[in-house]
């Protein structure tokens, strides 16, 4: 029997609300001779909340595996029980390779050493050699594209900087396991497509990826097999497609309304609040699967909050293998550069029928500010909805009951000429 690259079994983590985690230190030591003093007075006890319950799930050598789940549903503790970062309540983490992990920017560097310096102390702390690191060396620089400040200490890093270096050094140190959460949302998208490449490189060789998301987008094109938790459990494990696709429309997840009802919680920007986006039927009923012949409506709101900014409402749709499938933005004549005065707005676009693919569709959405551009928010894969096809005969897929590839597929006008011999 073949060894597993990770065995879970049982693993929970509980958390008690209102108390402070205990590392060891000096200071922890001195003040909890303070707190034995005290341990007559009476003292409130924290809140319990179990992070995990029960899960156990095996993968093997070189699977891709995804992990999705709504917000607090466990994911983060799952990577950090099995990065040694915090160590489960009960049950059992075992991994059967070295771990390359990227769980939040900068992991694993020294604020005050250089990139230079940490690129080495990383491939250190992974039982690496000088020289197998010196081979991986450029590489690791070349990717991160942090030549120009790699003698620089890395407290005077960006954002985007810091998660290069720190994906490039998880990726390049010959890591049997990669872990890696949701921290690659803090580059630019040029940056994150280079980075899922290179997660998809690194399944090919053979080597495990275990990898957390809210892109349903990344999760479909990278991973074969989905594992999705909701409040700490495993409620569902196995192929990708058919784990997504349960999440969408589940209710756990992103369905065909999102709505913000605090507007204190929404996206803002310097001049216009995100309050909701919506997919409606051709019947203006919110719908999450829709007929490939039917219109499909998406509904954008949103409040502005200043006046005399020229607004450009706008969307980008994906397929499930990631593809982008077209962005539209709003072309309303009666608004085109001109000022939007201030108050709730509903932007709205149909989508004919017989154009979109079937399968699922991505949705984000976001709204600009032209003349200067100024993002006013965006949020990725805020709605989605699945696309059925007709086996009546009347969609372009005609008499044609196979599979049928393509971002689009639109319903075309054919003609035939006929010579007789």
């Amino acid at each position: 029997m073949n060894q597993p690259a990770v065995r879970v079994e049982n693993l929970t983590k509980c958390y008690r609300l209102g108390t402070r985690a205990r590392y060891g230190t000096l200071r922890e030591s001195l003040s909890g001779a303070v707190t034995g003093l005290l341990k007559n007075h009476p003292q409130k006890k924290g809140k319990m909340l179990w992070a995990l319950e029960g899960v156990s799930f095996e993968i093997q050598k070189g699977e891709t595996v995804g992990i999705i789940g709504r917000n607090s549903a466990g994911k983060s503790t799952l990577l950090k029980i099995l990065s040694r970062i915090t160590e489960p309540t009960r049950g059992r983490a075992e991994l059967y390779s070295r771990v390359g992990s990227l769980l939040e920017v900068g992991s694993g560097f020294h604020r005050e050493l250089t990139g230079r310096e940490n690129i080495y102390l990383n491939g250190a702390i992974l039982g690496m050699k000088k020289s197998e690191i010196d081979r991986k060396f450029d590489e690791i620089v070349s990717f991160a594209e942090v030549e120009d400040a790699l003698d620089t200490p890395v407290k005077h890093y960006s954002s985007g900087m810091y998660v290069r270096l720190a994906f490039a050094v998880a990726a390049y140190l010959d890591p049997g396991i990669l872990l890696v959460d949701e921290v690659l949302a803090v580059g630019d998208v040029r940056f994150q497509k280079k980075c899922l490449n290179k997660m998809q490189s690194v399944g090919e060789q053979g080597r495990t990826v275990l990898f957390v998301s809210h892109q349903m987008t990344a999760i479909t094109r990278l991973c074969q097999r989905t594992l999705l938790l909701d409040a700490g459990k495993l409620i569902k494990d196995g192929p990708t497609a058919a784990v997504v696709s349960s999440y969408m429309s589940s209710g756990l997840g992103t369905t065909a309304a999102r709505e913000w009802k605090d507007p204190r919680e929404a996206p803002l920007g310097p001049a216009a609040r995100f309050l909701a986006v919506r997919v409606r039927n051709e019947s203006g009923e919110i719908a999450d699967v829709l007929d490939i012949r039917k219109p499909v409506l998406l509904e954008l709101e949103y409040e502005v909050l200043r006046a005399g900014y020229i607004l450009l409402p706008h969307y980008h749709l994906y397929n499930q293998d990631g593809v982008h499938i077209f962005s539209t933005h709003d072309l309303d004549p009666a608004w085109r550069q001109k000022p939007r005065p201030c108050g709730r707005w509903i932007s709205s676009v149909c989508i004919p029928g017989n154009l979109l693919s079937e399968g699922m569709v991505f949705v984000s959405s976001a709204v600009i500010s032209l003349n200067p551009i100024i993002p006013q928010f965006y949020e990725r894969d805020v709605v989605a909805f699945q696309i059925v096809d007709s086996l009546n005969g009347d969609s372009a897929r005609g008499d044609w009951a196979g599979q049928m590839q393509g971002a689009v597929r639109p319903l075309l006008t054919w003609s035939n000429r006929f010579y007789a011999a």
